[in-house]
């Protein structure tokens, strides 16, 4: 009987021994495969037909602490991009306004012909747009006359004193002066108006505005 147990142990632990072994280089060979194994990777087909072999890494994410300098910058580039965007549309209504007056103004002759066409127009863009433009911040009424200059190719200045008179111009003029603006300012898009370029082409592509 004890001979008979001992057997059954020899046995047992015969097959533990061969278990371990075989799940060891079961193991290893999965991890050392030969030159000629086949393994299977995601791979990635080339326009010109080539497979390259791709693997795919997990996502890191990178944080750090802004600086000052770079806080300060994002806060300015935020701020033109939505001074931009609030007063583009109102100096498209501008130079299409202009250009609809001096139509009519090519055809009149009397000074009280012109001064009525001026007139009307005049009321029509105080009723449906002064609410709107009064409500502009300092800022956002020096991008304006920036993209009025752009839209029409004339500064502010000089369309109040043509169609208002010099009396009228010089007197806007002061007000803007006391407010730290200038009716006079002109539109460089490739000098110090690069940005304000960029986010002009921005909005004319995203709503589709036409030359």
């Amino acid at each position: 009987m004890a001979m008979l147990n001992n057997m059954k142990k020899t046995q047992i632990i015969l097959l533990g021994t061969i278990f371990i072994v075989c799940f060891h280089f079961n193991a290893k060979a999965q991890a050392q495969r030969g030159i000629y194994d086949t393994m299977k990777v995601e791979a990635f087909i080339t326009p010109e037909g080539d497979t390259i072999p791709q693997s795919w890494l997990p996502t890191v994410e990178v944080t750090a602490l802004q600086s000052a300098r770079n806080k300060n910058f994002w806060a300015n580039w935020t701020r033109l991009r939505n001074a931009v965007y609030v007063t583009y549309p109102y100096a498209i209504t501008a130079s299409r306004a202009i250009n609809d007056v001096n139509a009519q103004l090519s055809k009149v002759h009397t000074d009280q012909e012109r001064k009525q066409i001026i007139k009307n127009r005049e009321k029509e863009l105080k009723r449906d747009f002064a609410d709107k433009v009064t409500g502009l911040s300092v800022y956002q009424g020096k991008i304006l006359m920036k993209l009025i200059n752009r839209e029409t190719g004339n500064n502010c200045y000089s369309l109040v004193k043509e169609y208002k008179g010099g009396f009228n111009a010089g007197l806007w003029q002061t007000v803007a002066f006391l407010f730290g603006s200038s009716l006079k300012q002109h539109y460089d898009p490739r000098g110090e108006d690069q940005e304000i370029e960029k986010f002009v082409l921005e909005v004319r592509k995203l709503y589709g505005y036409r030359s």
